[in-house]
Order: structure tokens, then sequence, then C-alpha cells
């Protein structure tokens, strides 16, 4: 007796298509809202990680194209382009740029210069080799300017994501000059170069125009390269 009303109730449950909004928006709400915090965080990651690497591209051509030397000034006014592109949400990125040098008689790249900004340290011969592999193919004495770029990305929504960065690089061979120069003004290139303003302390027998300690206007104390000719 018992089991037929049971079975019969059943049978009159599965069967009955009524309903109240109400009750079904407090079941299936939740769930909406969570699929859509979801879609719009995974969106808005894989949108900021595209506007880091244009800006990462900008900053790299911008470099490549130049003939003159850069110095801190460039450096740091390339960083404050960088947030600005960048639109971070701390306000503020990490940036560090290196020139690298190829020689093909050992197969290797070398250090040239190093500039970070924002905490990161400059890069070192350390680090360059570890990431030779990243590097294209590149002929003799070629450069290549590598951009990396580091920014904090704190999720919106709690949907499996913690805060983490959002890391971008690249590398650009310069364009219209072999090589991209960093001028360092507190650096003694102690060579006859015509920078007159770099500090002095250069030996008197190296040619340097800064050398100090030594009288030499007349030029007698340089000491000139050997010239081998035919009979020498």
């Amino acid at each position: 007796m018992l089991k037929s009303i049971l079975t019969s109730r059943l049978r009159a449950f599965a069967k009955d298509t009524r309903g109240y909004v109400t009750v079904e928006a407090v079941i299936v709400m939740p769930a909406l809202l969570w699929l859509f915090g979801v879609g719009w965080v995974y969106f808005d990651v894989f949108r900021q990680q595209a506007v880091n690497q244009k800006a990462n591209y900008v900053i790299g051509d911008m470099i490549s194209r130049e003939t003159d030397p850069i110095d801190d000034t460039y450096i740091d006014n390339a960083f404050k382009l960088l947030n600005v592109m960048n639109k971070s949400q701390n306000g503020e990125s990490v940036m560090r740029i290196t020139v690298a040098e190829y020689n093909a008689n050992n197969k290797k790249w070398s250090l040239e210069w190093s500039e970070a900004r924002g905490g990161q340290a400059p890069m070192n011969n350390g680090d360059l080799n570890g990431m030779t592999e990243r590097l294209p193919v590149a002929g003799n004495s070629e450069q290549l300017v590598l951009v990396e770029t580091w920014d904090k990305y704190d999720p919106a929504f709690e949907v499996g994501l913690s805060e983490f960065d959002i890391t971008t690089y690249s590398f650009t061979r310069p364009r219209y000059a072999p090589q991209i120069i960093f001028y360092d003004p507190g650096q003694n290139n102690g060579w006859g170069n015509g920078d007159q303003d770099a500090p002095g302390n250069s030996l008197c027998n190296n040619n340097a125009e800064n050398a100090t300690d030594c009288v030499n206007d007349s030029g007698q104390l340089n000491i000139e390269p050997s010239k081998k000719g035919k009979g020498n």
C-alpha cells in the first residue's frame, strides 16, 4: 500500500512541469555569475598580456632606430612610456633593456650593456648565457636589443587565479647603425675618441685627449703604432 502511494507520488512529481521563476533563479544565478566572472577574468588576462607585449615591441623598436648614444635619461623616459602604455594596475611595471653582441669565432653572445628600471637587476653574463637558446642566429659582431618587462596582475575575482607576473620578451636588431651605444658620463674610456668631457686619469702614453698629469700639447709623448713596410 505504502509502496504504491510513494510510486504514484513520484510519478506525478516527475510529470509535473509547474515551477516558480524565483526558485529557479536562486538555483541558477550563482552559477551564471561565476561563469561570467571566469570569462571576464581570463579575457582580461589575455588582453593585458597583449597590451604589455605591444608596449614591449614599441620600446625595442624605438631603441633599435637610434643612431646616437642613449643615456640614463633616455632609459628613464622609456620606462615612463612603458608604464603609460601598459596601464598597469600598480602604476609601475619593471623593465630591463640589454644589448648583446655575437662572436662567430667562439659562437657566443657577449654582454655590451644592460639597464633596468623598477627594481629588477641589470642582466649579467650568466643571465645572458642562460638564454642563448632564445636568441636568433646572428652574424659576427651583430648586436641585438633585448627588452624584458614584468607587470603584476591581480585578478578582480577569485576564479582559480592568484596574483602573478605578466612577462614579455622581445629582441630586435639595430636598424640604422651597427651598434647601440650607452653613454655613461662617469666612465672614462681612456682613448682618443674626441670625448673631451670624460673624466681624466688616462696615461700619457695611450694617446687619449683627456690624459692628465702630463704635458703633451705638441704630441711628442704620443706612442704611434709601429708600421711594418717592405723590407721590415
